[in-house]
This record gives C-alpha cells, sequence and structure tokens, in this order.
C-alpha cells in the first residue's frame, strides 16, 4: 500500500503537464483507456488467475462506479479551489474509509487505528495547509474524499473473494465506459510525444492500483487507509525531482507526521488476514 501511494503522483503528475494541452475530461478517459491497454491483455495471458463471478459483479460495479466519481469530483474541485485546500478536503477519506470498514466490514476500530488516522491528517493539514473557506469547490473535494472512502471499502470487500487482476480489468473497463461520453464531448486529439505520456500514465496508474487491491487481500481496511497520506510524501518526492522544487520546514514537519501515522501501524498490517490460496 505504502509503495502505490509512493508511485501514483508519477501518474497524477504526467496528468497536470498534459492538461496544459489536453482536456481533463479526455485525460481521465485516458488514463482508463491506457490502463486497460495494459491490464486486459495480461488479463488474458493469465486467465488461470481467476475470474470475477456474476454474483460478485455488482459490488465490483459499484466500487468503480464510487472510484470514477472521486476522480470526477476532484478534478472539478481542483477546477475552483487551490490544490492545498483541495487536498485537505480530500484527505477525509482515510478517516471516512476506518470508520465505514468498522461500521459495515465489523473490523476492529483500534485505538493504535485511531491514532494513526489522526496524526496522518494532522501531517496532511499540514502539508496541504487548507484555507477554512467553504464554497462549491470544497464541496466536490469533500464529495471526491467520501467517494474514495467507499471506494476503498469495497475494494477491501472484493478483495478477499476477487482475483487482483481481474478486479482491476473490471474496474478500468467501467470506469472507461463511464467517462467516455464527456471524453468525446471534450476529446482531444494528442501528440505522438504526449501519446507516450498517456501510455506511461495508465501503467504507472494500473501498477499502484493493482498493489492496492494486493494489500487489501492481506490487510484490513481500517489498517491500511492511514496509509494514503503517504500520497503526499510521493508527490513532494516527485516535485523535488522534476522541478526541484524543495520542501520548506512545515512540509517536512507534515510528511514526518504522515510516516510517523503509517510507522504506528506496521504492527497490525503485519498480521494480514490473509486469503486461502
Amino acid at each position: 500500500m505504502t509503495v502505490a501511494m509512493l508511485i501514483v503522483p508519477c501518474a497524477d503528475g504526467i496528468g497536470k503537464y498534459l492538461s496544459a494541452d489536453l482536456s481533463p475530461f479526455f485525460l481521465s478517459w485516458a488514463r482508463y483507456a491506457a490502463g486497460s491497454a495494459f491490464v486486459v491483455p495480461a488479463l488474458l495471458l493469465t486467465r488461470g488467475s481467476g475470474q470475477v463471478t456474476l454474483g460478485q459483479m455488482p459490488a465490483q460495479l459499484l466500487r468503480a462506479v464510487f472510484l470514477t466519481a472521486a476522480i470526477g469530483f476532484y478534478y472539478l474541485a481542483i477546477a475552483r479551489v487551490p490544490l492545498a485546500d483541495a487536498l485537505g478536503a480530500y484527505f477525509v477519506a482515510p478517516i471516512l474509509a476506518t470508520l465505514l470498514s468498522a461500521l459495515f466490514l465489523k473490523e476492529k476500530l483500534t485505538a493504535r487505528r485511531i491514532v494513526a488516522v489522526a496524526v496522518g491528517f494532522a501531517g496532511a493539514l499540514i502539508v496541504a495547509r487548507p484555507g477554512v473557506s467553504m464554497d462549491l469547490g470544497m464541496a466536490f473535494a469533500l464529495g471526491a474524499g467520501a467517494c474514495m472512502s467507499c471506494y476503498i471499502v469495497i475494494t477491501r470487500a472484493v478483495a478477499r473473494a476477487s482475483p487482483p487482476l481481474a478486479t482491476l480489468a473490471l474496474q478500468y473497463l467501467s470506469g472507461g465506459l463511464l467517462l467516455l461520453l464527456p471524453a468525446l464531448s471534450h476529446w482531444s486529439l494528442p501528440s505522438s510525444g504526449s501519446f507516450i505520456l498517456i501510455l506511461l500514465m495508465g501503467l504507472v496508474a494500473a501498477v499502484s492500483h493493482l498493489l492496492v487491491i494486493g494489500a487489501f487481500r492481506l490487510a484490513e481496511a481500517s489498517a491500511l487507509s492511514p496509509l494514503i497520506y503517504f500520497e503526499l510524501v510521493g508527490t513532494t518526492i516527485f516535485g523535488v525531482l522534476v522541478s526541484g522544487s524543495f520542501p520548506s520546514w512545515a512540509t517536512w514537519i507534515g510528511i514526518g507526521l504522515v510516516v510517523a501515522g503509517g510507522l504506528i501501524l506496521i504492527e497490525r498490517a503485519t498480521e494480514p488476514n490473509r486469503i486461502p490460496g
């Protein structure tokens, strides 16, 4: 889960770079389409890895809808409010996911997990430094966080019985179909260089999501949710490597708290609820 959160900002960074020339609606769809170009052939080549049964389809489709909605709300948010404000509101996702996993999945809401969420959220707020104004953009950001928390809980539920690669393929195909109409209404024609970057964006995102699905097969949602804050660490590292922008001391304090929140979970997360076989 930590590795997934550290590498996904690479895909986000590519998307942000491409957004200067391509529509966000087109890029959202292209991310799914490019991921499908890698995931679907891999699934066909490993047919023995298992399939999603008909009884699992409703939950799988609902999971894809929540993820697509989270991405859509987040793009609407950052179009209206500063990125820091949107991030601060979006990171309610681990808190809600921890509570929802206790309510619907009957996971134990231990003191360790509560402390990890609180410490990680404090670090996220220090890094993002969101404002206090509440408008439509902030509402979209909160909506993105709420949808992401539902995605996390459902992923944990389906990961117990569904093969990871088949789960990921269904996620990408469903999301691609949901985003196709908005993409067609804001269609952009990428250059050859942009096309290669889109493929790279899709590959990085697909690997990240596959790691997330695999993580939820091995540990409970309430144990993994605070590790979402490591995305801030990955974003900071990506910014240093690409743009040379060195974090301020406040950012380092926030990152330290994010890492501390993850370290609190190490003992618990290494006692996995493994799936037989």
